[in-house]
């Protein structure tokens, strides 16, 4: 039963939280935590609902994560989202001090591996490309819509 529970079975639930975003009319980012095999937050975009630019799945995730803890530190913590972090997100991601980052998609323009390589806590370790094809075409099909 354990192995069900592996970094695809958690992406799969940040793919769920990006719907639910898309669904919203936000750009489709889902973000799940997951702390000594429990999930301690479950977030999408809100930037449109919330009419707030810092309201990335990520931020609302690392706040929602640390109220969960009682503490800002995220160090025995797995952060899931769908698409690569911006600077942003890297750098709050960095200051959580977040034990793992699992990301799907590569965000090539404003991801953060670009633009900011050293936003990240070093002892971050970084997975990419979980469940990539799904997350990459979830943003396609939104920003398809949007033409």
């Amino acid at each position: 039963m354990e192995e069900m529970f592996n970094d695809s079975y958690y992406m799969k639930m940040a793919i769920a939280q990006a719907k639910l975003a898309a669904d919203m009319d936000e750009v489709p980012v889902g973000a799940v935590v997951v702390c000594n095999g429990k999930i301690i937050a479950k977030t999408h975009n809100m930037t449109e609902q919330l009419n707030d630019i810092s309201c990335h799945a990520e931020m609302l995730a690392i706040t929602a994560a640390a109220n969960e803890l009682g503490g800002k530190y995220l160090k025995d913590c797995t952060m899931y989202v769908t698409v690569e972090p911006c600077t942003m997100c890297a750098g709050a991601i960095g200051w959580a001090q977040l034990g793992r980052l699992v990301y799907g998609a590569d965000d090539e323009k404003r991801g953060y591996s670009l633009i900011a390589p050293k936003a990240l806590h070093p002892k971050t370790v970084v997975v990419k490309g979980v469940e990539a094809e799904a997350c990459a075409t979830l943003i396609r099909d939104y920003f398809k819509g949007k033409r």
